[in-house]
């Protein structure tokens, strides 16, 4: 067993950090992939991703834990349950607000926690790539990675000391460029970048290699989201590539 370290983390010096997680309602999160996911399956589609980032965040080695900021009761018990500190979304004022709530949360229990804001809908996220950007980042009071596109953001970090100052949304990119946020590359860590909004996005993720809760739902897709069929049969999807949790 890894030693504990005096802040009741386990493994080194550097494994300090503390995540937080925005989630919205279920029922209102990942509107883009109704077409392909369908209206009663895509809140447990955007489940499934939450699911399966918050395991491979808490499986990264210098994550010490994850807060996540949700009112959605289902989801709340689901990521607790994974071994992540929820709490609710009282200033119920988007996702900047929320993510505010959830710093003041961590540095309310520890005050100089290092601090990383990522997004829930990362279902590719594998342990080690965080693991190397989280690093990266360590190096610059803020520092943030670009989604896939180049143009939003997947996650922004604070070190001790810093506040998260978060302007996730939309062209994020540019806004946190501004912000004075140092933006890092991550060309061994694309799984951190392939967020999903679109049926593209998760035909991207499932090439990637996705958790085993989105694996479990994306051969129900419609629409062919999950890969395309052959001529005649556009909807019919492949079997997604599958890693092992946590891996």
């Amino acid at each position: 067993m890894a030693p504990m370290r005096s802040d009741g983390a386990q493994g080194g010096a550097a494994a300090a950090w503390s995540l937080v997680v925005p989630l919205k309602p279920l029922v209102r999160a990942k509107s883009r992939l109704s077409g392909a996911a369908g209206e009663e399956f895509r809140p447990r589609l955007a489940l499934a991703f939450a699911l399966d980032t918050v395991t491979a965040a808490l499986a990264c080695a210098n994550v010490r834990d994850v807060v996540v900021v949700t009112d959605d009761r289902l989801a709340g018990e689901r990521l607790a349950h994974l071994g992540a500190r929820v709490v609710a979304d009282t200033p119920a004022r988007g996702l900047n607000a929320a993510l505010a709530h959830g710093a003041d949360a961590v540095r309310a229990r520890r005050p100089g926690a290092p601090l990383a804001a990522l997004n829930a809908d990362l279902p590719a996220l594998r342990p080690a790539e965080l693991e190397l950007v989280l690093h990266s980042a360590s190096q610059f009071p803020r520092a943030f990675l670009a989604d896939a596109a180049d143009i939003g953001t997947t996650l922004l970090t604070a070190t001790s000391g810093a506040e998260l100052e978060p302007a996730f949304g939309g062209a994020s990119r540019a806004r946190h460029l501004a912000s004075g946020a140092r933006e890092l590359t991550a060309h061994r860590a694309p799984s951190v970048r392939r967020d999903v909004d679109t049926a593209e996005d998760l035909r991207a993720a499932l090439a990637l290699g996705v958790g085993p809760h989105t694996a479990l739902q994306a051969p129900r897709l419609t629409g062919g989201a999950a890969g395309d069929g052959p001529p005649g049969e556009p909807g019919r999807p492949r079997p997604p590539q599958v890693r092992a949790s946590g891996g």
